[in-house]
């Protein structure tokens, strides 16, 4: 129940800071995505944000064994870019610039019911559904 309750708020208090950054604002995404027109840099601040506040967070989760729950801490182990996370990545940029969505925010948009929310959930899930029938192939 501990789990549940942990992952709900953290979900939670995840979608909240999407919204009130705007980051669930697929036209404040592509604004600031399009560096070469009306550029808003106000993203970059929300991302250098998070990423000052979750460096001191990963730097005490390395050193443990064991997360606040009791649970195995599973932190990522790969240290070099290979071909599968430069597709990947590759293919992630160009569905968050034609969209201006990404999986957190497309989840926040779904849930508060708008259409393009909606729709881009189900390609992504469309999408991983494709990945995993061809991964298994082999």
């Amino acid at each position: 129940m501990k789990r549940i309750a942990s992952a709900a708020l953290a979900g939670l208090i995840f979608g909240l800071g999407l919204i009130v950054a705007g980051m669930a604002n697929p036209a404040k995404v592509l604004g600031f995505l399009d560096i070469g027109g009306r550029w808003d840099p106000s993203l970059a601040l929300v991302m250098a944000g998070a990423i000052t506040a979750a460096l001191p967070a990963f730097a005490w989760a390395k050193r443990r064994q064991r997360s606040l729950l009791g649970e195995t801490m599973l932190l990522p182990t790969a240290r070099r870019a290979d071909r599968r996370l430069i597709i990947g990545s590759l293919i992630f940029g160009m569905g968050w610039g034609l969209a201006g969505i990404c999986p957190g925010p497309a989840l926040v948009l779904a849930g508060s019911g708008l259409a393009d929310g909606l729709l881009f959930l189900a390609a992504m899930l469309a999408g991983m559904a494709l990945y995993r029938a061809w991964d298994a192939r082999g």
